[in-house]
C-alpha cells in the first residue's frame, strides 16, 4: 500500500469546498477579470466535475476550468488556458445565511501549476475562491 500525502501547497487547490450551486455551465462566456490582456473567455470545459448523463458539466465559485479566449490579443485568441471562478452571477449562500451575489461572472487565466497568469485582479473576489486558491487571495484587492 502506497503511502501518499495528502498535503497541500500553497500553489495548489485546498480540499474542502461548501456547497455552491453551479452557475456557469460549458459554452458561456464570461469576463476575464486580470490583466494578461484577454477580455471575454468562453468555457469548454469544468476540471473535477463529476455530473449526470445528459447534463452539462457547470463550474462554480472556486472552481478551476479550461476556458478559451474569445476576445484579447491574437496570440492569446483560440487557446485553451486553465482558469479559476473568482465571481458568479447566481446567489451563493454562505454559513451564516447570507447571500452574495455579483455583477458578472469572471475567471481568471492561471498557469497549469496553480500560478495566477496576471499581476492585478480587477474587481471583487469571492471568498470561497480566495479561501480555496492562497495565490488570488495575495493578489486581489477586494476579497467579498
Amino acid at each position: 500500500m502506497s503511502t501518499k500525502s495528502r498535503a497541500v501547497s500553497a500553489k495548489g487547490a485546498q480540499e474542502f469546498k461548501p456547497y455552491i450551486t453551479r452557475a456557469i455551465p460549458v459554452n458561456a462566456v464570461i469576463n476575464c477579470a486580470d490583466n494578461t490582456g484577454a477580455k471575454t473567455l468562453r468555457v469548454v470545459q469544468v476540471l473535477q466535475y463529476k455530473g449526470r448523463l445528459g447534463r452539462y458539466p457547470a463550474a462554480s465559485v472556486g472552481d478551476k476550468i479550461n476556458v478559451v479566449v474569445k476576445k484579447g490579443p491574437p496570440d492569446m485568441k483560440k487557446q485553451v488556458f486553465p482558469a479559476v471562478v473568482i465571481r458568479q452571477k447566481y446567489p451563493i449562500r454562505r454559513f451564516s445565511g447570507v447571500r452574495i451575489s455579483f455583477e458578472d461572472n469572471a475567471a481568471i487565466l492561471i498557469t497549469p501549476e496553480g500560478e495566477v497568469k496576471g499581476t492585478e485582479i480587477k474587481g471583487p473576489v469571492a471568498s470561497e475562491a480566495a479561501e480555496r486558491w492562497p495565490r488570488i487571495a495575495s493578489l486581489s484587492s477586494m476579497i467579498i
